[in-house]
């Protein structure tokens, strides 16, 4: 009997353990649901933005952008919903496993309750339960049979309450392994409809890939112009930041001097610690418009034009149109200058870091002016293909860096 009522508890003790290693798997599969609602919200995003975009000018080099970037988050959606699925499925083994071996332990205890019975039923009349207690050498003796026979009719009755309770446990075993597999079916429909869904937008980016195609002077032309004023831009971008370093070297030599003629300590310059502190939020600055990455830092390839390669200072952010777009740092707004075919710039001032964003309307602030984390320093204009897109710089000095390495994941 005490072999039995360990390997009870130790099946007690296997669920739990189980339970507990579902609850794990849970805020797993909890975090699954959360990135698929995240995913969802993007899409819903992204999907205004190729509508809006598509009402400005149908099949645009930005509204391609926009569907790439759908193309990739219904493929990242898929994949949720297929990881949701693998979780299922080893839920469901686990259970199956469990439910094997319960079945197991009912059948086992069953077969040893039955034994009990026959045994029991042999002894059953009361002459004989009599002629075993009479039969007794001294009284001690029979004290022990009495005790004997007590015990044996309630281990009777523990084993009739293992099967029972061992019985419960398989039944909610298996009801939580049905509910498990009506999930996954939904899952599954779930997973077909998104796959059909991603076939229709490929099909859709093919068209405007060959519609695009056909359009290959246009693009080359303005291309042509976008690579123009870039280099303008960047040539206004590093004299500002020249001016700067000249200016800081300027002073940090006055405040020098001061303090030598006062025999003083040279305190850091205020440009020095803003510098420090752009370096600890490193990761953590908040997006200066919502959207998607439209092309990133660095060489990429044109995604229509073959052979052609794009360099990139910063990034492209597309977005909805009339996006406000806010400052991602306090700072000093260094310049405010409209460049054809990219439209307002600003420059903003860090110490040694500075931020521009590009492509602006309706700009709120003004050379000389300080602003605050958050501000609002104008809108996105939406360019002749109808496409709202901010081109957003982040540089030390003259040297441009990765903006995505710099702004939350």
């Amino acid at each position: 009997m005490r072999y039995h009522k360990f390997h009870l508890i130790l099946w007690v003790s296997c669920l739990l353990l189980g339970t507990f290693s579902s609850v794990c798997a849970q805020k797993t599969k909890s975090q699954l649901q959360k990135e698929k609602q995240q995913n969802l919200l993007k899409i819903l995003e992204t999907e205004k933005i190729i509508t809006e975009t598509a009402q400005q000018k149908n099949n645009s080099l930005g509204e391609l952008t926009a569907l790439n970037q759908r193309i990739r988050q219904q493929e990242n959606l898929i994949q949720s919903v297929k990881n949701e699925i693998s979780f299922l499925d080893t839920d469901i083994d686990e259970n199956n496993q469990i439910i094997d071996a319960l079945q197991e332990d009912v059948d086992k205890l069953k077969e040893e309750y039955s034994s009990m019975l026959f045994s029991a039923q042999k002894a059953s009349g009361k002459a004989d339960k009599l002629m075993f207690l009479f039969s007794s050498k001294n009284f001690d003796q029979l004290l022990m049979r009495l005790k004997y026979m007590e015990q044996y009719s309630n281990a009777r009755k523990e084993q009739a309450e293992a099967i029972t309770k061992v019985q419960q446990v398989l039944g909610e075993q298996v009801k939580q392994t049905e509910i498990i597999k009506g999930n996954k079916s939904k899952l599954l429909n779930e997973e077909i409809r998104e796959s059909n869904n991603l076939t229709g937008l490929k099909q859709k980016q093919k068209e405007i890939v060959k519609s695009l195609e056909k359009e290959e002077k246009l693009l080359k032309k303005d291309l042509d112009e976008t690579r123009k004023a870039i280099a303008v831009l960047d040539k206004l971008i590093n004299d500002i930041i020249r001016e700067e370093i000249e200016r800081a070297a300027r002073e940090t030599r006055e405040r020098e001097a001061k303090a030598k003629a006062n025999k003083k300590i040279v305190e850091a310059a205020p440009s020095v610690m803003l510098s420090s502190s752009f370096e600890e939020n490193r990761s953590k600055f908040p997006w200066p418009v919502s959207g998607f990455v439209s092309q990133k830092f660095g060489r990429q390839e044109h995604p229509v034009l073959k052979g052609i390669v794009l360099q990139n200072d910063g990034i492209n952010i597309q977005t909805k149109q009339e996006e406000k777009v806010k400052c991602i740092f306090e700072g000093e707004v260094r310049a405010v200058a409209f460049i054809p075919s990219i439209g307002t710039s600003v420059i903003l001032s860090h110490g040694e870091y500075f931020t521009v964003y590009s492509g602006l309307k309706d700009v709120l602030v003004k050379k000389g002016q300080k602003v605050t984390l958050n501000q609002e320093i104008g809108q996105v204009h939406i360019n002749s293909d109808g496409v709202s897109e901010l081109r957003f710089q982040i540089r030390k000095n003259t040297v441009a860096l990765d903006p995505q390495s710099w702004l939350k994941n």
